[in-house]
């Protein structure tokens, strides 16, 4: 994992004490993914860690990615291109940006260049000819999937 893409994963094992346990001998603990980050927390950072890893190998310098109007997973992008300083890009699905969506707000404030497009071409997210003239358009862009599925992700949630 490259240095620059960390956030601490320690402490997050809440230990749960009472009684009933204490007398069955029993060791409970919860995993507290919330703790990770107030904003890239869970599987949005498990899904993101090892994507971004691979980003820097590739040495690309942004992050474009897709979304509905109210992803979270374009929030935790945006969160992310903050956190890391990266340039961070969004294409979403249409046929407008709702200025008053507060998900899109706060991934504009976060730096997040939003790129509306209609439903039809949205459909076309994973189509590599698609897919190849976003990388022509975006050279320096590193394109994660919608909700941020693919090998990588899958690294970081097992």
């Amino acid at each position: 994992m490259h240095q620059l893409f960390t956030i601490n994963e320690n402490n997050l094992i809440q230990h749960i004490d009472n009684e009933f346990l204490k007398n069955k001998k029993v060791y409970l603990g919860v995993k507290r993914d919330d703790l990770l980050h107030p904003l890239i927390s869970g599987n949005k950072w498990r899904k993101l860690k090892y994507n971004l890893a691979h980003m820097k190998e590739l040495n690309k310098t942004e992050l474009l990615t897709f979304g509905g109007a109210f992803s979270n997973h374009i929030h935790a992008c945006a969160a992310a291109g903050k956190e890391f300083n990266l340039v961070t890009h969004a294409i979403v699905r249409g046929p407008e940006l709702d200025l008053n969506n507060r998900t899109l707000i706060f991934a504009k404030q976060c730096g997040m260049q939003l790129h509306v497009v209609n439903r039809l071409e949205y459909r076309q997210r994973n189509d590599k000819a698609y897919l190849s003239a976003l990388q022509a358009r975006f050279p320096n862009a590193y394109i994660l999937p919608e909700g941020g599925t693919n090998e990588f992700a899958l690294e970081g949630c097992k």
